[in-house]
């Protein structure tokens, strides 16, 4: 097959998408057979353009110099297509990624702007965040923060998790949530302690925590993350956008603004 600069990025971002989820991937034609059929497709359209052989030649020498003295446009435009990639997953999930494990809320349950946080106690980028978090929900009072709870960093993060949604039960989270990133990290007295300073009826919380209910929930964020291609914590969703990292204060007022806007 010729060299058409036209597919020069869908090549290379296509090799990208496939290295940060290869679930997505599979059942997939090959890559061969995925250019021969974006060649065909583009060889239709600048037809009906009435853009012949040798117009394309000329167009594509131009195409192909300015990529190679400009090569950081590849980045660029893969970081774009996978970020619309994203969305594209996102959208179908949104409104059940927006329905929170009732009481695993900050914010105002009521808000009309919904920010959701995968959050892992274990998690050391998400207790820097907590003070971000808590600063959005301060500014913003139509703000309401849907937690989803995604431990996957240790062995404590599970227990950790399971109590957080007992406080929830309870109407405790926040309390809980606040207690368990100010103390030590996970482990049984640390989990205990936290219970006990949010209010949390122990006996009650530690039977809740062996609800079917609740490893339903676990499992229902795992599979949230891995159809989303979060791999980490903390990772936000607000207004379709999908950020990763504890990107700060910053970022998350702008796409809680863009969010609102939209």
């Amino acid at each position: 097959m010729r060299f058409s600069p036209f597919l020069a990025l869908a090549l290379v971002v296509g090799a990208a998408g496939a290295a940060g989820g290869w679930w997505a991937m599979h059942g997939r034609a090959s890559e061969e057979q995925q250019a021969a059929a974006a060649d065909a497709k583009l060889d239709g359209q600048l037809a009906e353009a009435g853009i012949d052989a040798r117009k394309r030649g000329a167009i594509e020498a131009l195409v192909r110099s300015y990529i190679l003295e400009h090569p950081e446009i590849l980045p660029e435009a893969m970081d774009k297509l996978q970020a619309r990639e994203t969305e594209a997953r996102l959208a179908p999930l949104r409104g059940a990624l927006e329905t929170p494990f009732p009481g695993a809320i900050l914010g105002n349950p009521q808000g009309k702007v919904t920010l959701v946080e995968f959050t892992d106690f274990s998690c050391t980028y998400c207790r820097s965040s907590v003070a971000d978090v808590e600063a959005l929900v301060k500014d913003n009072p139509d703000l309401r923060v849907v937690i989803r709870e995604l431990p996957i960093i240790g062995p404590e993060s599970e227990p950790a998790a399971r109590m957080g949604l007992a406080a929830a039960a309870q109407g405790k989270y926040a309390a809980f949530h606040k207690a368990m990133f100010s103390g030590e990290r996970p482990n049984s007295t640390s989990i205990a302690a936290a219970a006990n300073a949010a209010g949390v009826d122990a006996a009650s919380a530690t039977a809740f925590t062996q609800q079917p209910s609740v490893k339903q929930e676990l499992e229902r964020n795992i599979g949230f993350a891995r159809q989303l291609g979060i791999n980490g914590t903390p990772a936000w969703s607000v207004g379709g956008k999908l950020l990763s990292g504890a990107v700060g204060r910053e970022a998350l007022q702008a796409a809680v603004n863009a969010a609102r806007k939209g």
